[in-house]
């Protein structure tokens, strides 16, 4: 994993395909996201990411980001 930060683009694996977005959130601590627990630690953090296409927001692993090139 590329050292991922608030504000990172990214891309991730979804059933449509790949879709890309930005970090709003890292979480090192386990947590509930729309219904569902996560695990996060320091060591393997948790983010939260918004779809550039929908707006949405979704939690992923650190390890299933993929660190994008910045648009600016």
């Amino acid at each position: 994993m590329d050292d991922i930060s608030v504000g990172d683009r990214v891309s991730w694996n979804t059933s449509q395909g790949r879709t890309r977005g930005v970090v709003r959130e890292k979480r090192v601590r386990d947590f509930t996201f729309d219904d569902q627990r996560f695990t996060a630690s320091d060591a393997e953090p948790a983010f939260i990411v918004e779809s550039e296409k929908t707006g949405r927001s979704a939690a992923h692993k650190g390890s299933a980001l993929r660190k994008l090139k910045s648009t600016r």
